[in-house]
């Protein structure tokens, strides 16, 4: 299918398309136990490690976001915590595979350098042959979340960005690939351009997990973001395309809302409609299971049309 790229985006214009679409199905919620009352919720998919499916989910306080990140296997109907996993100081797992290597990332929070009592936030990687091996070896920049990699076909890297501020302004999606893991640096990801007309200065939005097709172009499943007047947050899951070679790369498209999960907690009344995209496993039926957190205190799944495979050739 061609990249097609019209103008850009809002929230509100992406509902008024996405309600014409047909709606998702088998919502669930996922059940976590042996974290005491903590919240699990901005989980990734699951994936392979050691033979056991395993999901990798922010473990935190109702009232607090002092976060960690914890490895869940499944337990009958339940997701535990596996036993000898690492326990790591993060927010928002992701992972990808790298030269056969097991990447795992999140985001690191710290005291912030200059406002008092408030967070700085910067996303780190670990690699390893697999989770019991992690070690870290990457830092990004201060004040950026939502920094991805991907192993392309020819073995370079793919990098999404999202800086905030003067370049990003809530946060704007940016590209570029480097030769090898070992090229990603501080410098490639601020240089990295921004994609262009995604968001409207007002709205923000993020890479989640990328996915390689066999076209060679990248799918990625990211987040589109507003405040509405009242000041609450409204977080919707979507996807869009780019072909690496050229840096083209196709409209965002809603995949799902919060009305399509089943009915839940929140952990502040601004955050009720906030699904955050975790983690998308597809399925050779042509639909996908999306794994997300849901208003910052749940996980849940949802079946949906896969969004990728119009593009994989």
């Amino acid at each position: 299918m061609k990249l097609t790229k019209t103008d850009v985006k809002t929230c509100s214009g992406l509902l008024n398309q996405y309600k014409k679409k047909d709606k998702p199905g088998l919502p669930e919620k996922l059940t976590f136990e042996g974290v005491g009352n903590h919240d699990v919720y901005n989980i990734t998919a699951p994936f392979e490690d050691d033979g056991q499916l395993v999901i990798a989910g922010r473990v935190e306080a109702r009232d607090s976001e002092q976060s960690e990140v914890h490895f869940f296997i499944q337990s009958g109907d339940t997701w535990v915590p596996r036993e000898g996993a690492p326990v790591l100081k993060l927010q928002d797992p992701f992972f990808t595979h790298i030269a056969g290597e097991l990447v795992l990332g999140g985001v690191q929070t710290f005291p912030h350098p200059a406002i008092e009592n408030a967070l700085g936030w910067r996303t780190v990687f670990y690699k390893g042959s697999r989770i019991k091996d992690l070690k870290e070896f990457f830092k990004g920049p201060d004040g950026m979340k939502d920094l991805r990699i991907a192993e392309l076909l020819n073995g370079s890297i793919a990098i999404f960005t999202r800086p905030q501020g003067e370049k990003g302004g809530r946060g704007k999606i940016g590209f570029t690939t480097v030769p090898s893991l070992n090229d990603l640096s501080m410098e490639v990801i601020d240089n990295a351009p921004l994609l262009q007309n995604q968001f409207i200065d007002d709205e923000w939005g993020g890479a989640n997990e990328l996915h390689v097709l066999s076209s060679g172009r990248i799918g990625v499943l990211g987040h589109i973001a507003s405040f509405d007047e009242q000041g609450d947050r409204h977080y919707y899951p979507m996807r869009f395309i780019v072909d690496p070679k050229t840096g083209e790369h196709s409209d965002i498209e809603l995949i799902a809302v919060r009305n399509d999960f089943l009915p839940g907690e929140t952990k502040r009344p601004d955050l009720v409609d906030v699904v955050f995209s975790g983690g998308l496993v597809r399925k050779e039926d042509g639909t996908a299971d999306l794994y997300a957190g849901i208003s910052d205190a749940e996980a849940h799944k949802l079946t949906i049309q896969d969004p990728f495979l119009p593009y994989e050739r």
